[in-house]
């Protein structure tokens, strides 16, 4: 028997990285699992067959988590493929975004880490909330940029600290109604978005100098987190942030 048997989750942006390791790992606990992708189809299907591997049922659309409508059109979908989520994770996010000075960001890429980032994970989970009377369990994937911020990054940093924030704040107005809200702070972790940066000589050279454990996070460990959260293990946990990263954050500022 699973942790998750006989559950109901959404993970969105599960076509890749981290969501496809999310996704994979709950399903292994016995949750059924609502696939989301913004352009890749082809990789959300390679997660519902990773999905139905486990023998778990799965759903997948297309969700532009940074229109509203597209947000309802999930959960009704969901809710005729699968049935009421009982778990929503909010990891999709925009990774199309460059990093540049902050006197050259332009308006429109704020705008769009903004909305996809913290937008997105809103309308989400408003639309979670609004479909339970009580319970269920919303995780949301931050950064270690939550607390800890990059140079040329200030739209990723500001959306990621909003939504720190939004997870603590929702987590005591939801706590009346049993409904626990948690953070994964992921690090570097092996991902299309990251891959090509972590095999480069120099990425190899700046993980062996900054983080401890002197490799980069692999998707499913950030599953295996995910796993605890959504489960019956930690339904006293809530309005927490927890950072998996190698000691990333913990060695900033060594050396100084």
């Amino acid at each position: 028997m699973g942790q998750l048997d006989g559950r109901i989750a959404i993970v969105t942006g599960s076509d890749s990285g981290i969501g496809q390791g999310i996704a994979e790992e709950l399903a292994r606990e016995g949750a059924d699992i609502a696939i989301t992708y913004l352009h890749d189809e082809a990789g959300a299907n390679e997660t519902r067959k990773k999905v139905e591997v486990c023998g778990r049922r799965a759903f997948v659309t297309r969700l532009d988590q940074a229109d509203e409508a597209s947000v309802t059109a999930l959960f009704d979908g969901v809710d005729q493929a699968l049935g009421t989520p009982d778990i929503l994770v909010n990891n999709a996010g925009a990774t199309d975004i460059k990093q540049a000075p902050f006197a050259q960001t332009p308006t429109a890429d704020f705008d769009r880490m903004i909305k996809v980032d913290l937008y997105g994970p809103f309308f989400c989970s408003r639309e979670f909330v609004r479909r339970r009377e009580s319970g269920g369990k919303i995780i949301n994937i931050t950064s270690v940029h939550e607390v800890t911020p990059s140079p040329k990054y200030t739209a990723y940093n500001a959306a990621k600290g909003g939504l720190q924030t939004f997870t603590r704040g929702l987590a005591l107005e939801l706590a009346e109604r049993n409904t626990t809200v948690n953070a994964i702070a992921p690090g570097l972790t092996r991902a299309p978005p990251t891959i090509e940066r972590i095999e480069s000589r120099e990425g190899q050279q700046k993980i062996e100098k900054n983080i401890p454990l002197r490799r980069a996070g692999e998707p499913r460990e950030i599953g295996r987190l995910a796993v605890y959260l959504a489960s019956s293990d930690a339904d006293y946990v809530t309005g927490q942030s927890f950072t998996i990263d190698g000691g990333l954050e913990t060695n900033w500022g060594q050396g100084a």
